[in-house]
């Protein structure tokens, strides 16, 4: 059994979400499409939409996982070099089968995203889709998009915001801590990383706070959110 990472920002958390990612990535893809009902994929056509809005030529997608959102960006973009970018092998090695069946060509290589392994102004777009609340650090995450991002770029933020006042967002918060981790445990054999994600959820920083510091970093941002606040796209944009 893993341990559960700890959540929220400013945590020393690394080794424990790599060690916790590497052990459910068998069924990582499956839980993603069982536990979302589906909704996710349209979250994700939404992202691309924004991140490829300006034709980037190279595009980086940070904490790709399984490489569903690079897949994404790539089919949706194919004269773009597309690279994926994560620090957990075993979710990397499912993403090549996955491109490699699809007769996709993108690059997945192995990087930790508070210290990316790539000169400054290397890409035109920059996505991270539900991993931005594992970083260790949002702050210093954010500044390694910013070196990264060529003049003109542009950085896509998807995730899953804390779950907004009212009926809808107790009855998220009512799924997300209570069936989630039930189902998450029974298809993945670990129910302590279907613990760790909507503790994470209800740690991460509301939508205007996120935007808060993608200004404070230099980007000129917006957000919206999706499906009624569960999910939030945050745009930030490297002016020339």
């Amino acid at each position: 059994m893993t341990k559960r990472p700890a959540v929220g920002d400013k945590q020393d958390k690394g080794s424990d979400v790599q060690a916790m990612f590497a052990s459910i990535a068998p069924r990582y893809d499956l839980l993603n499409r069982v536990l979302s009902l589906g909704v996710d994929r349209g979250w994700r056509r939404a992202a691309a939409h924004e991140a490829l809005a300006l034709r980037p030529a190279r595009v980086l997608d940070v904490a790709t996982g399984t490489a569903d959102f690079a897949l994404e960006l790539k089919t949706r973009a194919p004269e773009a070099q597309v690279i994926g970018s994560d620090f957990v092998p075993q979710m990397l090695a499912i993403g090549r089968e996955k491109a490699a069946a699809r007769h996709i060509d993108i690059r997945l290589e192995e990087g930790d995203a508070l210290n990316l392994p790539y000169p400054d102004g290397s890409f035109d777009s920059i996505t991270c889709a539900f991993g931005f609340r594992n970083f260790a650090d949002y702050a210093r995450g954010l500044a390694e998009f910013w070196r990264v991002l060529a003049p003109g770029g542009r950085a896509v933020i998807l995730e899953f915001p804390p779950p907004r006042p009212g009926l809808l967002g107790s009855l998220f918060r009512v799924y997300f801590q209570h069936v989630l981790p039930r189902i998450g445990g029974l298809i993945s054999g670990n129910a302590s990383a279907y613990t760790y994600l909507p503790e994470s959820v209800l740690a991460f920083p509301e939508p205007e706070r996120l935007a808060q510091l993608m200004r404070a970093t230099g980007f000129r941002t917006r957000y919206r959110l999706l499906t009624f606040g569960i999910a939030a796209i945050h745009v930030g944009d490297k002016l020339p």
